[in-house]
């Protein structure tokens, strides 16, 4: 390790970084010249999320861009993908609500078997933005709209695959919630209202309208949540079940069209 290499760590150490050495060799892969490799560390040591300061995160492999204030993908999400691979047909309609950076859009892009029609859509200004980045060199799409407001009514009836990783954190769990995402990503991407399904419900209610005839909705949410999540698909009139995997700590609900 250099001289370089060594003080990032120690600096980094220092401000509580677990994993000080990876975000060590990040920053300076990242880094094209002193002062921005200053600048990067002083932020990262200031609290300012790794991925932030990147401006990426890697999920499933690949680079996903994020911007200051949007939603960091995390590992757990990775199984709404694995939960919607073997769903995906050639053609097929899919739509991400509730986007963030769109992670999952894109990796269901880049990962398909065949070619596939992908929207996005945050209430998220700034999320919008990554989301295109991320999308539209792939061929998908992202636009601004609180739920489905955003879509093209021609979607209706028509969408193979509805996803969402809804808010979910209830209110009163706000602040137990680590820094790094309570203080910088969006409050929006985090609350969930009293229960943490408030969203949940509002996207379950209408996805039958969107939902082509054998299509499914799938939902990231808690363990805790799971089941709350599954009975409000059946009471929307899906049937519903649970996928759980325990090494990502990923929950999703899938409800598909009867």
């Amino acid at each position: 390790m250099n001289a370089t290499a060594e003080s990032v760590v120690l600096r980094l150490r220092a401000a509580g970084c677990v994993f000080a050495e990876d975000e060590a060799a990040l920053l300076l892969a990242e880094s094209d010249d002193p002062d921005r490799l200053e600048r990067m560390v002083a932020a990262r040591v200031a609290g300012r999320p790794l991925e932030h300061v990147l401006g990426w995160v890697a999920f499933r492999g690949r680079r996903v861009v994020v911007e200051d204030g949007v939603f960091v993908p995390r590992r757990r999400t990775e199984l709404l993908v694995d939960a919607a691979l073997p769903r995906l047909r050639n053609g097929s309609v899919v739509v991400e609500l509730c986007c963030g950076a769109a992670a999952v859009g894109s990796a269901l892009l880049t990962e398909a078997p065949g070619p596939i029609d992908v929207w996005a859509s945050d209430i998220d200004l700034a999320a919008v933005e990554c989301a295109r980045r991320n999308l539209e060199p792939l061929g998908g799409h992202a636009l601004p709209g609180d739920l489905f407001d955003g879509l093209p009514r021609s979607l209706a009836g028509r969408v193979d695959l509805l996803l969402a990783n809804a808010p979910y954190v209830p209110t009163a769990s706000m602040a137990t919630m680590p820094p790094e995402a309570r203080e910088h990503e969006a409050v929006i991407a985090l609350d969930g209202g009293a229960d943490g399904l408030d969203v949940q419900r509002r996207i379950i209610a209408q996805a039958p309208d969107w939902l082509a005839p054998t299509g499914s909705l799938l939902i990231e949410t808690s363990e805790r949540q799971a089941p709350e999540t599954a009975a409000l698909m059946r009471a929307a009139g899906l049937t519903a079940s649970i996928v759980r995997h325990d090494e990502l700590d990923g929950t999703v609900a899938v409800g598909v069209m009867p």
